[in-house]
């Protein structure tokens, strides 16, 4: 909303629905978020059961929505690059892998959080 002039409620308003308008589209367009929104389903009630501590549960439930966050990020850079040009460039390409990379890195912090309050 470049050049708005909207302020107090009246802007929180308009960024939620803009937040509303984006999980809307990522959950339209990205199997990966929807595999991750089932994940978190399982994951919410297996924390109670899993984590021994409030701490260990809003962890093991913080990992997954961590995942979730790093997923709508490289969606959306996935996007921006698609939108410039579907051509093949050496650029777009290093920066689709850049944000891939990073999905990967949460899925191990996820991964290793899990197996290691599992095993504990």
């Amino acid at each position: 909303m470049a050049g708005t002039t909207l302020t107090g409620l009246s802007r929180i308003r308009a960024a939620a629905a803009n937040s509303v308008a984006g999980f809307r589209a990522t959950w339209k367009h990205e199997e990966a978020f929807r595999q991750e929104v089932l994940l978190l389903v399982v994951a919410l009630p297996l924390s109670f059961l899993v984590g021994d501590t409030a701490v260990e549960r809003l962890l093991l439930i913080a990992v997954v929505v961590l995942l979730m966050i790093v997923e709508l990020l490289n969606t959306a850079i996935e996007t921006v690059v698609d939108r410039v040009g579907l051509e093949r460039h050496k650029l777009s390409g290093r920066a689709k892998d850049q944000a891939s990379a990073a999905v990967l890195l949460a899925m191990v912090v996820a991964g290793g959080t899990w197996l290691v309050l599992l095993i504990c």
